[in-house]
């Protein structure tokens, strides 16, 4: 898959696209429905299949007073996860208070025409672009009839009565309801990032964690996790703690996995967690003897929500 960063950069073999907008947060299984429908129709007309996104997500830039908010997916996550569903192209435009400024005229005629010469658009039920979102259904089939592009609204993705949307996915993590969001996301949510050293007060409890040092806010609340550690290629059953050690009296929020079955020195390594289900909230304990105890009951409990874990 192709990556764009810049407008001026979309090459001509893009012409006569199926493309797709929007934000993407997460890539779940409503937006993995739309890329499918992206895909194969791109392919039935010979042409390219392009998604079209924004960095930093808009919310980010225009309401800057709606702190923490938290994104699903990094850029870079994003862009992996579109990749594997087949779209050929992934278009990033830099989002800005300048570029708000577009009207949804101005990006049809400027982007989606002048550089790509778009074949058809399909875009969620609940989509609008351009200033004051003016870009919707019934703007773009007029365009479209116009310049001469077919335009394609995809109906809400649901399971059961749930119409599953980034928001949705998002306050599930927050809750903590790990096992819903990772339904709706098709994929157990995920953080990456460096191993560092931290307090080592672990190795000293008897259990030596990795502690992992990673751009993305973890959006899971703080508490105990049974997870799987991606490492060097291989995947290990872990427990992961994400607080600020409240036991020890720590200010900072850190997130500790202790890797089931391995030994080994991971500092300055690369790792990628899987959150597979919430074990508990983080406690503060008395002293050092029951949280150890405490952890030996947590591990027990992460064994057995992993036994079915490949490794």
């Amino acid at each position: 898959m192709k990556i764009i960063t810049s407008i001026n950069d979309i090459p001509a073999d893009l012409h006569g696209s199926v493309v797709t907008i929007g934000n993407f947060d997460g890539v779940h299984l409503g937006h993995q429905s739309i890329f499918k429908q992206v895909v194969a129709d791109a392919r039935q007309v010979n042409g390219k299949a392009v998604v079209i996104t924004f960095d930093p997500h808009p919310k980010m830039v225009l309401h800057p007073e709606r702190r923490p908010f938290y994104l699903i997916t990094t850029i870079s996550e994003k862009a992996a996860l579109i990749a594997q569903t087949g779209i050929d192209a992934l278009i990033i435009i830099s989002f800005s208070l300048e570029f708000a400024k577009t009207t949804a005229g101005e990006f049809v005629n400027h982007i989606l025409w002048d550089k790509l010469r778009i074949r058809k658009i399909i875009i969620g039920h609940d989509y609008a672009f351009g200033r004051n979102k003016e870009g919707n259904e019934a703007f773009l089939a007029a365009h479209g009839k116009r310049l001469g592009f077919e335009v394609q609204v995809i109906h809400a993705f649901s399971i059961g009565d749930t119409v599953i949307s980034s928001t949705r996915v998002r306050n599930a993590l927050t809750a903590g309801e790990i096992r819903l969001a990772s339904e709706w996301l098709g994929r157990p949510y995920s953080l990456a990032g460096t191993v560092v050293r931290g307090h080592q007060r672990g190795a000293g409890l008897g259990f030596p964690t990795a502690n992992i040092q990673s751009d993305k806010l973890p959006l899971p609340p703080d508490g105990v996790y049974a997870v799987v550690v991606c490492l060097d290629g291989n995947r290990y059953r872990s427990v992961l703690n994400i607080g600020n050690n409240p036991t020890f009296g720590d200010a900072a929020r850190t997130v500790e996995a202790f890797i089931l079955d391995f030994k080994g020195d991971v500092y300055d390594k690369d790792i990628e967690v899987l959150f597979i289900d919430r074990i508990r909230p983080e406690i503060k304990f008395d002293g050092p003897e029951k949280l150890i105890a405490q952890i030996k009951q947590d591990i027990v409990q992460a064994e057995t929500i992993l036994k079915d874990m490949p490794s």
